[in-house]
């Protein structure tokens, strides 16, 4: 079993990778760039559990080590 996790900023919150990324897209002429978010994305094997049990732990991770929440949201997935 895996797990996908998906890391951005929270919304409203100064993201200045993304402000970076946004601004050298509009001056090699991609103007049709729009607000641009630079995240994460961590994919963990997972042994030994089900897949409740690998939401349960995976949401518990996310919240004790592999985010910020004060400033990042995240969403995940199992794969089976």
């Amino acid at each position: 079993m895996r797990a996908k996790i998906y890391v951005t900023p929270r919304k409203g919150v100064l993201d200045p990778q993304g402000k970076a990324i946004e601004g050298s897209l509009h001056s090699l002429g991609f103007k049709e760039a729009g607000e641009v978010k630079m995240g994460k994305y961590l994919t963990i094997e997972l042994k030994g559990v089900t897949p409740s049990e690998a939401r349960q732990r995976v949401q518990k991770m996310c919240e004790k080590l592999l985010t910020n929440p004060i400033v990042e949201d995240f969403t995940f997935e199992i794969e089976e």
